[in-house]
């Protein structure tokens, strides 16, 4: 059992998030039990997933897309039976968003290019001021097939590819994620694939004009690395029950 601040308090810490420019409010966003036995990971805080927490014993729900995002919002309809749900099972909320994208080691483009063996990564790709990003170099190169095959592989999903650039592979540059709109930071900085999490209506003939390879990867598919990495970190820091909670979503 573990105290429920003190695993905040070093989540926070170990992600720096105090120090990261975000619209989501890392951290505890809604109190439940005190002491914690079992974490439960999401990708988002959906009713769902609230739901199997709840349902699985929870004491903790992590997750990467969190309820609050700087904004005003009702209590009603979907996020009133969230709150519900959270509140009536002792269970609570965590978020981290762009400090769980950036992390060097359990962050979300960090893992998936652990996942394809690329090494020497560094950060890439700038968003609203932070660099979310990571890219590096494969030790042999490889055919965007083979790279959109171990990603389906590994992340249980199905990649969309538009291979207008090289056919070997050797730089990759990604960002998990909404981040199809920023394929032109790969392009200018010369990397052989760009893979992101969504795919814009545009990222086709860009891709094309620019003779660039892309792959989508899917928004949710490509941000759950990230979460059971966290999930790893904590269970042997805290010596606590996990379970990550997998909601398939294609987009």
């Amino acid at each position: 059992m573990a105290d429920r601040d003190k695993i905040v308090a070093f989540t926070d810490s170990y992600l720096d998030s105090k120090n990261i420019k975000d619209n989501s409010m890392n951290g505890l966003q809604a109190e439940g039990r005190e002491q914690v036995k079992k974490i439960a990971f999401g990708v988002s805080a959906s009713l769902e997933c609230i739901r199997r927490a709840a349902a699985g014993g929870a004491d903790m729900l992590i997750v990467h897309h969190g309820l609050l995002w700087g904004q005003s919002q009702r209590f009603t309809g979907p996020l009133k039976r969230k709150l519900e749900t959270l509140f009536n099972g002792g269970l609570s909320l965590c978020a981290w968003h762009l400090p769980l994208d950036k992390h060097p080691v359990v962050g979300n483009n960090a893992r998936l290019l652990a996942m394809l063996g690329v090494k020497k990564m560094k950060p890439f790709g700038v968003y609203n001021g932070e660099t979310v990003g990571f890219s590096g170099a494969l030790p042999k190169a490889a055919a965007i097939g083979d790279i959109a095959a171990a990603l389906a592989i590994k992340l249980d999903a199905e990649p969309l590819c538009f291979r207008f650039g090289r056919e070997k592979i050797r730089t990759i540059g990604v960002i998990s994620g909404g981040a199809a709109g920023m394929l032109h930071h790969a392009v200018k900085a010369g990397l052989d694939l760009y893979i992101a999490g969504d795919v814009l209506e545009g990222t086709q003939e860009y891709a094309r004009e620019t003779r660039a390879n892309f792959i989508s990867a899917g928004h949710y598919n490509s941000e759950k690395p990230g979460v059971q990495a966290l999930a790893a970190l904590l269970e042997k820091k805290f010596k606590v029950k996990t379970e990550f909670i997998d909601i398939p979503n294609p987009a």
